[in-house]
């Protein structure tokens, strides 16, 4: 049994700088995104943890940027992107208006 919890601080800290980022964006459209992207990582990270210590029954949910699958890998990878993106481009937002 693993007694050290980098993996679980790296879930937390994950999650928590997305909910930050989407936090800081000025437009509504890219904060409920930003809360969508930080809500499907969620969803998927405790599923996955809950079916490794039994909680629930296992079932095919990929672990995000961990599990084989290039659909997946893929998938998550363009969520984080889009949101990254959004992020980016949330001063020019104020500017065209």
């Amino acid at each position: 049994m693993d007694r050290n919890p980098v993996g679980g601080n790296g879930v937390c800290f994950f999650l928590q700088r997305i909910i930050f980022i989407a936090e800081r964006q000025k437009n509504r459209f890219a904060r409920a995104y930003g809360y969508s992207v930080a809500s499907i990582f969620f969803f998927h990270f405790a599923v996955n943890i809950g079916m490794t210590i039994g909680l629930f029954p296992v079932i095919g949910i990929p672990l995000p940027f961990f599990s084989y699958g290039g659909s997946a890998l893929w998938s998550f990878t363009v969520l984080l992107f889009i949101l990254l993106k959004l992020d980016a481009h949330r001063s020019q937002v104020l500017q065209r208006i």
